[in-house]
């Protein structure tokens, strides 16, 4: 008999086929030793759309929602369902006894293996393989501890829970706002809150009324040293003219010996925000470039919020580190390795920070894109720093007394310079350079006296900054902290694997845009959070949410009454807003000027009348249209016309002579068959007559 083992990626399998020694490759899966090894690619199923449990949701009306199915329906990825096909196959072989789940280690991959599992009305034993590395040794080690798969039950609710609920939550009040304010309008359980940060951050800023301030600083003793500010200019040039030319007396001299620890190991979040600081790269890159690197084997998993490892792993962390700080492109100087800073068992959840692999300095790094060679070198170092000593050194600070005016200023004097040396060493790398920092005063004793000049320098109060992917991938990860209970485990929008998804989805719907580095509202998106109701973009609800949903990840909630309080919170919603004043529709107009109805749409059924530019349909959340200068009539020396488009909309095809070939000049007539795949922008075919006949 076999096991059959189901990866999440075909790399993931390959790498577990490899490690069982299953050499037969066959079409969708490999086999031998006992094992059958086959793949997901991601999610294979998807939740349904409205239209599919009723189809008078294909058109979208208030009077609908709403929309709440008592049984969830799926429906098989169209890309993948041939090997969704291979799956349920290889689940019904006579000679498969048990399936493991060998998705990656988490809420998502628990989800994906077990929608397929009861897709396929699978019955046979579940058990669980749960690796954070693809290192062979790793996958060995994984197959000796098996688990059953019902000891991840609640994992699996947790993100079924996740997955339906953002369902409830988009598809209704996607649907509520753009019917209420005739536009298209996203909404999401998570984005949306992480929208209403962004504007609120902008508002904060274009609100803000800098001051102006004054600093006066004296110089002489090989020092300059500061007064406290003020705001007005007057009382600044008093003091300046006071002390300008005067002697002043060193009034104490304060020495005190400081450290700061080694900092953490990186969690997928530190990750990308410090990959968004050094090399502009956006979260969604990043996760791609060190999901990369773990498919390699060349880093263990990725999408962890954690940044120590566990005690077992505490013994090989010294040689790790030696070999990996002999890997890297720039030397470290001698180490003093202090493994027991980066365990603590109690701070690991799901899975260890992330770390290079035993195979890492072994591997053939040439070959790998700069982008991951950056990320990759970004976690090597940060494992050499995080097992470094403290930096240490002593800081000093000198008070000056000038005419009854004191003026401080501070210096440091390097002792250890411990883990900085590996974070220097590798910003010098990368051609950036480091902040300056206090450097060393002169010696100085009290009482001494010498003569000084001084001065005036004027500055402005700031605003807060626009947020970057850094900035707000750490607003996100706090969002809502300061209302949740201290023992609520997670906190935050999102989590570490989910965030990066969050922004390009803002941005890929045009209520956010990149410039530069910065992330910025466009005015769509400051127009929706204007208008959305506080609860729909709070935080703090969301924030609330993703707590239960560890909760019930622990067995400390139902998935029941999770999804019977989203449930209510939907309906509430939908009965308060039934309505819109003028003031806020205009801040939605058309785009599409309404002309002469030329046909129905065939997506929602609504109407599809002329305008200047095209043929749209009235109702504004649906995207059908055909544009007069479409591409393809336009290579064929023709237009769209009304008469062609109304012909299209009632019969869905239209016989046509005069047709350009691109290639001969020559003309020839065709049916053009329109094609409609219910998303983005319809499409056309041609059908050619055969001799004597007409089509």
């Amino acid at each position: 008999m076999n096991k059959l083992v189901i990866a999440e990626k075909p790399s993931a399998a390959k790498a577990i086929a490899d490690a069982l020694g299953a050499k037969t490759r066959r079409d969708g899966s490999y086999e031998g030793n006992g094992y059958v090894i086959s793949w997901c690619v991601g999610h294979l199923l998807g939740l349904a759309e409205p239209q599919d449990y009723d189809e008078k949701y294909a058109k979208w009306c208030y009077e609908d929602l709403p929309i709440a199915p008592e049984r969830w329906k799926y429906v098989p990825a169209a890309k993948t369902k041939k090997q969704l096909k291979t799956l349920s196959d290889l689940m019904k072989r006579a000679d498969v006894d048990t399936v493991i789940n060998g998705c990656d280690a988490g809420r998502e991959g628990e989800l994906i293996l077990r929608l397929v599992y009861d897709h396929c009305s699978c019955k046979k034993p579940l058990q669980r393989l749960w690796i954070s590395s693809m290192e062979e040794k790793a996958i060995e080690d994984g197959f000796r501890n098996l688990r059953p798969g019902a000891d991840y039950d609640s994992l699996y609710y947790s993100a079924l829970c996740r997955q339906q609920a953002d369902w409830l939550v988009g598809m209704n009040y996607s649907r509520l706002f753009s019917v209420l304010y005739n536009a298209q309008l996203r909404v999401g359980r998570v984005q949306t809150p992480t929208l209403a940060m962004i504007v609120e951050r902008e508002q904060k800023i274009s609100g803000f009324m800098k001051e102006p301030f004054y600093t006066v600083e004296v110089t002489g003793g090989g020092i300059a040293a500061e007064r406290e500010k003020v705001k007005d200019k007057s009382i600044a040039e008093a003091i300046r003219d006071g002390c300008d030319g005067k002697t002043a007396v060193v009034k104490s001299v304060q020495r005190q010996e400081k450290s700061t620890a080694a900092p953490k190991l990186y969690d997928l979040t530190t990750l990308q925000r410090e990959a968004n600081r050094y090399f502009g790269y956006t979260a969604s890159q990043t996760l791609s470039c060190v999901q990369n690197l773990y498919e390699l084997k060349i880093v263990t998993y990725p999408r962890t919020d954690s940044r120590f490892v566990t005690e077992d792993m505490a013994a090989g962390i010294a040689p790790l580190a030696t070999e990996v700080a002999e890997a890297l492109p720039f030397s470290v100087g001698t180490l003093n390795i202090r493994p027991a800073q980066v365990v603590n068992n109690a701070k690991v959840s799901d899975h260890h920070a992330i770390i290079p692999t035993p195979s890492m300095p072994k591997a053939d790094l040439s070959a790998l894109p700069t982008a991951d060679k950056n990320i990759l070198t970004m976690i090597c170092s940060r494992l050499i720093s995080a097992v470094s000593d403290r930096h240490i050194f002593a800081e000093t600070v000198i008070t000056l007394d000038c005419n009854g005016e004191l003026f401080t200023t501070k210096g440091k004097t390097v002792i250890q310079n411990g883990w900085k040396t590996v974070e220097q060493a590798f910003i010098n790398s990368i051609g950036k350079n480091r902040k300056d920092e206090d450097s060393p005063l002169p010696e100085l004793s009290e009482g001494r006296q010498f003569m000084v000049s001084a001065a005036v320098r004027e500055g402005f109060t700031q605003p807060p900054k626009h947020f970057t992917e850094d900035l707000l991938l750490s607003a996100m990860e706090t969002a809502g902290a300061e209302d949740m209970p201290d023992d609520a485990e997670r906190k935050g929008l999102g989590t570490p694997a989910t965030r990066a998804a969050i922004i390009e989805n803002l941005v890929k719907s045009g209520l956010l845009e990149r410039k530069d580095k910065l992330l910025l509202p466009t005015s769509k998106g400051v127009n929706l959070i204007r208008v959305l109701p506080d609860s729909v973009k709070s935080p703090r609800l969301t924030a609330e949410w993703e707590n239960h949903l560890k909760r019930i990840e622990k067995g400390e909630m139902t998935a029941a009454d999770f999804m019977i309080a989203i449930n209510k919170y939907v309906g509430d919603t939908v009965k308060t807003y039934n309505s819109v004043s003028e003031e806020n529709r205009v801040l939605f107009p058309s785009n599409r000027p309404s002309g002469e109805v030329i046909g129905k749409c065939p997506r929602c059924g609504g109407s599809i009348a002329e305008a200047t530019k095209g043929f749209f349909c009235e109702n504004k959340a649906c995207k059908f249209s055909f544009f007069k200068d479409s591409k393809f009539f336009a290579m064929k020396k023709k237009t769209l016309t009304k008469d062609i488009a109304k012909a299209l909309l009632t019969e869905g095809r239209i016989f046509m002579s005069g047709l350009m070939s691109e290639k001969t000049g020559k003309s020839y007539s065709a049916t053009i068959i329109l094609e409609d795949n219910g998303e983005g922008y319809p499409g056309f075919k041609m059908e050619f007559e055969q001799k004597g006949e007409r089509k």
